[in-house]
């Protein structure tokens, strides 16, 4: 299907540290121009252009995840990348990188290849896939392309089980032979189990959910970002922290080069930025993510990290369960939560308080990821680009409820919140996806590519 040509104008876009009334005239999926003001009079539009008044709306690009479970193939009781793209797009996530741990793990590039082509024939958005580093499949990794595959995912601690790479011998090799970068999942396993031991003699099989912080604890996450930030600066390997939880982690991170120039770089999820310890007590396992949700002085660390550049990204960690398994035990209870269908909007919350700016959140949402991970043509707005774009009503206010959840877990931490801004229309490859609660469908996202070094 080919898109028609599409004309925005009176939107307030939202760009490269600057925030401007302009329009932005779409052909072929691409930017092709971008207008201060509105497009000059004997501007030559095609026939079949569509135009769209933004009514004086926040104009974004796309926002790009690098971090979520859509849990197919294998899990697709919990989420699909049709149901989680869906959502993401209403949110307003135009591109995402999908994690490993499915059913089958990820770990050979022929399942990644057979993950891709799931996503072409039924992802929304446009999608990338993380291959999954084990003890033992340093052969694949070696071979793995980095133009056409986003970054190697290391679990240094168990939160999928078998996918724990814990071989000191295999760990340096992963680090000085991988192509690709290497994002991990940095939480100590022997700190871990220690901490559990000392929580089942008191309490047994039913630990509040109150010690999750505890047993998962800032000691365990310190220890392993340690270990894998001295690995990186060793074997000169690109690394980059996942989820980062806690205010001491950020002493192994910098903001003394542009994020271009960085080989070792950090983020932090939208539920460390938003929750606290002290909402276990109303949430209970709803917030139960690994990395454990700590203190507010780490919530407020985080933030500020964010803010002075030591945090490179946000991301989600979308990792949907349903609700009857997160009804568990604590020793059963899976951790995670669905969060890509809410993340803009929870960021656009602190704006309206005041604690970040516009031109921040698209920063560290959109521009950050695309440089990060060296993604081509998406992330910005400039001519030649993907026309990935966000469009936003600032005073719009709504309540997120099950009726409008749209995650196929049908739940979310953020019920009963009341967000004043909305999305409102979200364009995927110049194509306007989701307009105002309505979606067209017909035409689904596209694999990212990636820039390799010269």
């Amino acid at each position: 299907m080919v898109n028609p040509s599409s004309y925005i104008f009176n939107a307030l876009i939202v760009n490269e540290n600057s925030c401007f009334p302009g329009a932005i005239f779409i052909q072929d999926g691409l930017i092709r121009e971008i207008f201060q003001g509105s497009a000059p009079k004997d501007f030559a539009f095609p026939d079949d252009t569509v135009r769209i008044d933004a009514g004086q709306q926040f104009l974004f690009p796309g926002i790009i995840d690098d971090q979520v479970h859509f849990r197919e193939p294998g899990l697709t009781a919990k989420g699909d990348m049709h149901s989680e793209s869906r959502a993401a797009i209403t949110g307003g996530v135009t591109s995402y990188m999908d994690m490993p741990n499915t059913i089958p793990t990820a770990t050979t590039r022929a399942i990644l290849e057979e993950k891709y082509n799931l996503a072409a024939q039924k992802s929304l958005a446009n999608f990338s896939f993380f291959l999954g580093a084990t003890n033992d499949n340093l052969a694949e990794i070696e071979k793995a392309d980095p133009g056409s595959i986003c970054g190697l995912k290391v679990f240094l601690g168990s939160s999928t089980g078998n996918m724990l790479v814990d071989n000191p011998d295999t760990l340096y090799g992963i680090f000085s032979k991988s192509p690709l970068l290497i994002a991990v999942h940095a939480e100590e396993e022997s700190v871990i189990k220690k901490n559990l031991i000392a929580f089942t003699e008191k309490f047994g099989d039913h630990i509040p959910i109150e010690n999750h912080p505890l047993i998962r604890s800032e000691e365990a996450c310190f220890r392993s970002s340690e270990k894998a930030v001295q690995l990186a600066l060793k074997t000169g390997a690109r690394l980059h922290l996942l989820h980062v939880s806690t205010a001491r982690e950020l002493s192994l991170l910098h903001n003394d080069r542009p994020l271009s120039e960085k080989k070792i770089t950090g983020e932090a999820c939208i539920h460390h930025l938003w929750f606290d310890d002290r909402d276990y007590h109303d949430l209970g396992s709803r917030i139960k993510w690994n990395p454990a949700i700590k203190t507010s002085d780490d919530r407020e660390a985080l933030f500020n990290a964010l803010l002075n550049d030591t945090l490179d990204i946000i991301a989600t960690d979308h990792a949907p369960h349903l609700m009857m398994e997160k009804q568990n035990p604590y020793l059963t209870c899976p951790s995670g939560g669905p969060l890509v269908q809410h993340s803009l909007v929870a960021m656009l919350e602190f704006y309206h308080q005041g604690k970040i700016s516009l031109e921040k959140i698209v920063e560290k949402m959109c521009h950050g990821p695309a440089i990060l991970y060296r993604i081509k043509k998406r992330g910005f707005i400039r001519k030649g680009y993907s026309a990935d774009l966000v469009m936003i009503d600032p005073d719009n206010p709504w309540k997120v409820s099950r009726e409008n959840i749209l995650y196929k877990c049908g739940w979310s931490p953020f019920e009963g919140i009341t967000f004043r801004s909305r999305v409102t229309r979200t364009w995927v490859n110049g194509h306007l996806v989701f307009d105002q609660g309505t979606f067209d469908e017909s035409v689904n996202g596209q694999r990212l590519a990636f820039k390799l070094l010269s």
